[in-house]
């Protein structure tokens, strides 16, 4: 599968601060991309070094097959579209006129406006000033913008910050359905973990400006399993055999540590041969952001 963003070592330092510490992502073709991580861990200075804005102190960048250099920006970023921190916009003008704006620095034609509006759901609010727009529907401008020319790839920092639960669910439906309805792959940020983990196929977490793993959602999910739960009818008969793998046993209803399927099977077979009566098994994944956490842990303790 072709690579739309690849970086090398991508480094940025500020004084003695390394923001960015050879940081390598890899944004497969046609996906949504998670990038992940608390605020400060270093993502909008990534993002900022893949467009261009600021240079890396080191490291390389490449975008949709391309190295990005001061010779080839100008052609890339004309197949990309950004939106970084708070979304752009003149709020005395109506969302037709900014739009107008923009396709004129981009050298779109304006008929390329109406298709922007459908896809973010504003073309019944084209004639509004945008100061009358909630901060959802400027969010949403402002993908807009970004999506003018059709480009290949976006890049969204934080599309969702300050946003309330329906605009959340909105943006997030939006986003989700983006390489479906404009052929863009997308690269996302946010330290909303939960929403991420509803919208995106592939993840890279990042903290402090390391790169703490990189891959598919699944993949980040197999191998952090949850605890899971064991409901019993008969406890009794199941509790010298818990013991013996260290498991308290207090009623009929028992939570056990995360374990390998062959370890959990050859278990629960131990229990029903003991009479036990093994009724219910439900596993409990852990969520992104118990996942991250765990993660973080891991680093520090390293």
């Amino acid at each position: 599968m072709q690579t739309v963003i690849e970086t090398k070592s991508l480094c940025k330092q500020y004084g003695t601060r390394m923001a960015v510490d050879h940081v390598e992502l890899h944004v497969p073709q046609g996906c949504v991309y998670g990038f992940i991580g608390p605020n400060g861990a270093g993502k909008s200075t990534t993002m900022k070094m893949l467009l261009g804005l600021i240079h890396p102190t080191s490291g390389s960048v490449r975008l949709l097959g391309q190295p990005l250099t001061r010779e080839s920006r100008l052609a890339l970023l004309r197949q990309t579209g950004s939106l970084i921190e708070n979304p752009a916009g003149y709020l005395h003008l109506t969302a037709q006129e900014n739009l107008e704006i923009v396709a004129d620095l981009k050298g779109v034609p304006h008929k390329d406006i109406g298709r922007v509006l459908d896809i973010v759901h504003l073309a019944q609010d084209r004639s509004r000033k945008v100061g009358q727009y909630s901060l959802g529907m400027k969010q949403r401008l402002g993908i807009a913008m970004a999506l003018l020319g059709s480009p290949k790839l976006l890049i969204l920092d934080e599309p969702t910050n300050g946003l309330d639960p329906a605009g959340i669910q909105e943006m997030r439906s939006l986003i989700q359905d983006m390489p479906a309805t404009t052929g863009a792959t997308v690269l996302i940020s946010s330290h909303l973990l939960g929403e991420m983990e509803q919208m995106v196929e592939q993840v890279g977490i990042i903290d402090h400006g390391h790169m703490l793993f990189e891959g598919p959602l699944a993949e980040l999910q197999r191998h952090s399993r949850g605890s899971v739960t064991l409901r019993l009818l008969d406890p009794a008969k199941a509790a010298p055999i818990l013991r013996a793998h260290g498991i308290a046993a207090d009623g009929g209803c028992i939570t056990l540590p995360p374990l390998r399927d062959d370890l959990l099977a050859a278990l629960v077979q131990q229990l029903a041969m003991n009479g036990a009566g093994v009724v219910e098994l439900t596993p409990h994944t852990k969520t992104l952001e118990e996942i991250f956490l765990s993660l973080t842990a891991n680093e520090e303790a390293d």
